[in-house]
């Protein structure tokens, strides 16, 4: 873990170069007084750092890092390549990036980088060596953060550097041009390739270009950035031995898909995420709840630290409203109950110029009269009292797959309808078993043949449109022996290569669910379709329908009421071994689909917490105790019972965290 020894992680992203000197004393004066432990610096700070081409001015950090560890706060150091200075792009003018329809991208925001670029990635490992030399055992530096938040805002880029490279990966992927032929299936609309040369990037094309061409693109921009990220990391492992290098993730779905967060995270020594509410008008704590979750899984299971969320507004959504009074600290500490080390903001002082001068921050541009920061004092305070829970685990009480890859490759044109949205359907099962107050770990489709029925009874594949045809075996043994798996639609259609499965739909996932596909038969925007049970429940459903023919052992539990689809299967289960696997072939929301939730958690014996909605119960346990997380949403008081039959008041808006001594 980060920073050993260290307390729990408390304050934000620090800019001093946006301030004069005479304000860093304050700076740190306030920090000691709000209960600050870790600060990250110099994110943005390259043209400060290096004014000139191999001119470098380092006093100004040596005072900062000097004040920081003098008042016993530690500090994340950032490597500045997220935005190189602007001599760089005048002497490199070839290392912006040019996108799809060729247009190059020009210097004056943050991020404009080509991965593929030898002069930036020349100049990122110097000035990563120059830092990792002067401060590599610095007693400040406790944790490297390199470059910042990788694909915010650029990730691909088309120029001719990137399509040498993409073609030298292509070789090292495909080894000859007739697999590279078979697995893009260039026979059809006559693309075969007969020379290497003749492969470009999936630049703008008059109609779809080829997705398993764009779905490799995809796949090397992602490689490209981590091997970026890797030569700075052994560049720091290096020279500054012992001390983790992290870089800051943005797992939530609905915020970034440009990255495969699998991948990288098998890359850092530490998991770190950025996670910022998006007020679309849903809750806004269950993506939270689900970000955090996901990032638990991203460190397999293992605590992993929360380096950026906001004090209150955002800036950079259409409508930024404000925090109510107490749901930042609801925040922070939701993020904690599920696996975070700390709650870091970004950032500490709010600026007074640039594009981000109306994000919020720890000392806002009211100063310390104002309503967040004496909320952020409080909550320094109350992350304090929790350090004791240092090293603990977050108790997970079902399993969810989950793919960037499948995603991607959902996400290209031309499917069945656009409508279609993985994410949609992941928030969707996510939110209903939220509501059913239960945690929920993530897994890769990879790890599915080694998850225990006996710690994840259930496992919901919420929509995997992309699966290897190995999954229908792993998944087989885990219904065998007792799980329960509940699929939703247009799941295992398609391999890696984004070719459909040989034989009926669906794919790889046709033998477990005991079932096929005749014909997917999407349903127009505003059609609706009624699902009925022979019970005489009815649901709602929209977006999809499918004519589903059940194999033996499959059982109907639900048929299409009306429409095309009429008196076809719309629900299935399948019994296996000591287990079984559920397939729902149609869209439901809200109550509806928690219905079928239910049916399924009854079928693996899970029984949800009995609480209001909008109340979690989150647990983390390890050799200090058990901490349960109580954290009340709603508008009033709400009781939550205690293992020991006490019933604890929690306080409209607050979070409650009982401790159980081992």
């Amino acid at each position: 873990m980060p920073y050993d020894g260290q307390p729990l992680a408390f304050g934000g992203d620090y800019n001093p170069e946006q301030w004069p000197e005479e304000v860093w004393e304050e700076d740190v004066r306030l920090m000691r007084e709000a209960g600050v432990t870790l600060v990250s610096l110099g994110v943005f700070a390259w043209a400060r750092t290096e004014p000139r081409p191999g001119e470098y001015d380092f006093g100004w950090l040596d005072r900062v890092l000097g004040l920081l560890h003098g008042a016993g706060i530690g500090v994340a150091l950032a490597t500045p390549t997220v935005v190189p200075p602007a001599w760089f792009y005048r002497a490199h003018p070839e290392a912006l990036p040019v996108t799809r329809e060729g247009v190059r991208l020009a210097f004056g925001s943050r991020g404009a980088i080509c991965h593929s670029d030898p002069h930036y990635r020349a100049a990122a490992q110097a000035i990563t060596a120059r830092l990792g030399e002067r401060y590599g055992r610095h007693p400040a530096v406790v944790l490297w953060h390199v470059h910042n938040e990788y694909g915010a805002p650029v990730m691909s880029c088309y120029c001719a550097t990137c399509e040498r490279a993409f073609r030298n990966w292509l070789m090292d992927r495909y080894g000859t041009l007739g697999a590279l032929n078979h697995a893009w299936g260039t026979a059809f609309w006559g693309q075969q390739y007969g020379d290497w040369d003749e492969i470009g990037v999936p630049a703008a094309t008059p109609t779809v270009a080829n997705p398993a061409q764009q779905l490799d693109f995809r796949r090397f921009a992602d490689a490209q950035a981590r091997a970026g990220f890797r030569a700075e990391r052994d560049v720091l492992h290096r020279l500054s031995p012992g001390v983790p290098v992290t870089t800051n993730f943005m797992a939530a779905p609905s915020q970034c898909d440009t990255a495969d967060y699998w991948a990288w995270a098998k890359e850092v020594d530490v998991v770190t995420n950025d996670h910022y509410l998006i007020t679309d008008g849903r809750r806004t704590q269950v993506n939270l709840a689900l970000a955090a979750d996901l990032t638990r899984s991203l460190a397999g299971g293992a605590p992993w630290l929360l380096l950026e969320h906001s004090t209150s507004a955002v800036n950079w959504q259409p409508h930024n409203p404000a925090k109510e009074p107490g749901q930042m600290a609801r925040n922070s500490l939701s993020h904690v109950a599920r696996g975070s080390e700390g709650a870091m903001f970004f950032q500490w002082r709010q600026s007074r110029f640039g594009a981000e001068k109306f994000h919020s921050a720890m000392l806002p541009h009211g100063g310390t009269g104002a309503r967040v920061w004496r909320e952020v004092v409080e909550l320094g305070a109350r992350i304090g009292e929790l350090a004791d829970l240092r090293d603990t685990r977050t108790r997970a009480d079902v399993a969810m797959l989950w793919s960037w890859e499948s995603w991607w490759a959902q996400r290209l044109e031309w499917k069945p309808s656009a409508a279609l949205d993985a994410r949609e359907r992941l928030d969707a099962f996510y939110e209903a078993l939220y509501d059913r107050h239960l945690t929920v770990d993530f897994f890769p489709p990879s790890a599915a043949g080694d998850l225990d029925p006996a710690r994840y009874p259930l496992l919901v594949v919420p929509q995997l449109y992309a699966a290897p045809a190995s999954l229908s075996a792993a998944l087989e043994r885990y219904v065998s022996r007792g799980g329960t798996l509940l699929v939703s639609f247009f799941s295992g259609i398609v391999d890696e290569h984004d070719a459909v499965h040989p034989g009926p739909h669906p794919g790889a996932l046709r033998d477990v669910l005991g079932l096929t596909v005749e014909e997917f038969d999407p349903l127009l925007p505003g059609e609706r379709i009624t699902v009925t049970t022979p019970r005489g429940e009815t649901y709602e459903a929209d977006l999809w329908s499918e004519h589903v023919v059940p194999g033996d052992g499959c059982e109907t539990v639900a048929v299409f009421a009306g429409g095309r689809t009429a008196g076809r299967p719309a629900l299935t289960r399948r019994a296996l071994g000591e287990g079984a696997a559920w397939y729902l072939a149609t869209r439901l929301t809200g109550d509806a689909l928690a219905a079928v939730v239910d049916l399924a958690l009854a079928d693996a014996g899970v029984t949800p917490a009995d609480l209001p909605r909008d109340v979690e119960l989150v647990v983390r346990e390890g050799e200090s105790g058990t901490y349960r997380f109580a954290v009340n949403h709603t508008g009033g008081e709400v009781k939550v019972t205690l293992p020991d039959g006490r019933q604890a008041a929690v306080a409209t808006g607050a979070v409650e965290v009982f401790r159980e001594p081992r």
